[in-house]
């Protein structure tokens, strides 16, 4: 970084001795610290001049360092605001985050974490809106860029507005409900009710009731006439989720229904009119059910009209950065947090962990996320050791996280020439580690990394004579 490049870094402590020694370690890391007393003084340059990064503690004579984060949340342009403070208490630090700090630094805190917030806090400044915004909260909806998905859309087009008899197969927790809204919200249905149920839910002996409704004195505690999910649905789209888990006696009655279009309550006598497009899913192979005699083959004939498949979350992992992004968001908004980002490394570990749960779990993760993590970026380090170390379908994975969160430290202090650095440093550990696994052996390493004899040897005198 040349003069001109060095971000201003504005430290306000009333410790002089913090001041110094904060201070000198930014210089060396290559930023220009500016060291204020009171958060009266760095107001009052404020009317001048803006830093890139502000660090302040918390408890000082005059202004206290929360009273300075209002004020500089009302600043134009923004900048992030690294709080710094002895006392970690949970109301001192969620007063921190609620007024608008980046991060949250206890002290005593070690030089190299601290230097290393500025650099998240500057990589974060330069993606920040020239505005306040809050996410607005909307109806969840499919989300996705890949193939498989914009494949899903298509169909879905194609399918919602036929009237057809839909299933929905997937693993649980990829979205099956939400096919099934949109699949009803781009119909000529879509004005009547949408009336969900999920058939696991329910014990055997109250699904039929839940189903069609009962009379007054059908069973014992039935005191007043229920209307059933068809009749709610009248007009609708009703969603048998779980539909291989309906028992075997209700089957029969729910193929009658579907083929004579008419049913009657339990107890009842009026027979009524069933006006509802049935929309089904299921994460199981019901064609095994039929033969192992679980589920009637006419059934699965009758809801399987057309069938569209949504596939897990780690089959179309392109898709994870929008949708972890997204979530997110909505998270922030429905929880009233700090909105929130994921750094480039973060978005990466979620792109290579597998995703047993699928959309489920990643939506889980993402509202712990936005309340629980610290600061404004979230970074590797902040997702939880299951994601790094577990469900990576893929070899590469645990080191291109590191790759990826060194890559990020060196952008975001200004380095360039990166890709030249990594590509040097990616061939010697790979051919130090093959000839180390070779006993020094050339020709066997050069085999194993699929590379020539002479290819190794000149790259090994090359990365000699670079270091």
């Amino acid at each position: 970084m040349n003069a001109e490049a060095k971000p201003n870094v504005w430290i306000v402590d009333d410790d002089r001795s913090v001041r110094l020694v904060l201070g000198a370690a930014l210089r060396e890391a290559g930023f220009a610290p500016r060291e204020f007393g009171t958060a009266e003084d760095a107001l009052a340059a404020l009317a001048e001049e803006t830093p890139a990064v502000l660090y302040t503690d918390v408890r000082m004579p005059g202004l206290s360092g929360l009273k300075l984060l209002e004020r500089v949340a009302l600043h134009e342009p923004r900048f992030p605001v690294i709080v710094m403070s002895a006392f970690t208490d949970i109301a001192s630090t969620a007063a921190a985050y609620r007024h608008g700090a980046f991060d949250y630094l206890p002290k005593p805190f070690d030089l190299d974490l601290a230097v290393a917030a500025a650099e998240r806090a500057l990589s974060y400044a330069k993606h920040l809106p020239p505005a306040p915004m809050q996410p607005t909260v909307s109806e969840m909806e499919l989300i996705g860029q890949s193939p498989a998905m914009r494949e899903l859309f298509r169909a879905i087009g194609r399918v919602a507005a036929s009237g057809l008899g839909v299933l929905i197969t997937g693993e649980t927790g990829t979205g099956k409900e939400l096919v099934a809204r949109a699949l009803h919200r781009e119909s000529a249905r879509a004005s009547r009710p949408f009336v969900a149920l999920n058939t696991a839910a329910i014990p055997a002996e109250l699904l039929e009731s839940e189903l069609f409704g009962h009379e007054i004195g059908a069973f014992t505690g039935a005191a007043r006439r229920h209307a059933g999910r068809f009749e709610q649905a009248a007009g609708g789209t009703l969603f048998l989720d779980e539909i291989g888990d309906m028992p075997l006696t209700l089957q029969t009655r729910l193929l009658r229904v579907l083929a004579a279009g008419e049913f009657y309550r339990v107890g009842g006598r009026e027979l009524i009119r069933a006006d509802a497009r049935v929309i089904a899913a299921t994460h199981q192979d019901l064609e095994a059910k039929v033969t192992r005699g679980e589920f009637r083959a006419d059934l699965l004939h009758r809801l399987d009209v057309v069938r569209l498949h949504l596939p897990p979350l780690r089959e179309r992992r392109e898709d994870i950065p929008l949708m972890a992004e997204q979530f997110l968001a909505r998270a922030a908004a429905t929880s009233a947090t700090q909105a929130k980002r994921f750094s480039p490394a973060a978005l990466g570990a979620l792109r290579d962990y597998a995703w047993p749960g699928n959309v489920r779990q990643l939506e889980n993760l993402c509202q712990r996320l936005a309340v629980l993590a610290s600061g404004r970026e979230i970074a590797v380090g902040d997702l939880p050791p299951g994601i790094l170390e577990g469900g990576a379908s893929e070899p590469v994975a645990d080191w291109t996280l590191g790759l990826r969160a060194w890559a990020e430290r060196a952008l975001a202090s200004g380095e360039t020439g990166i890709h030249a650095t990594a590509n040097a440093a990616f061939e010697r550990v790979l051919i130090e580690t093959a000839l180390a696994a070779e006993h020094g052996h050339r020709q066997h390493a050069a085999k194993a990394l699929g590379l020539g004899r002479n290819t190794i040897t000149r790259k090994l005198g090359s990365s000699r004579r670079k270091r």
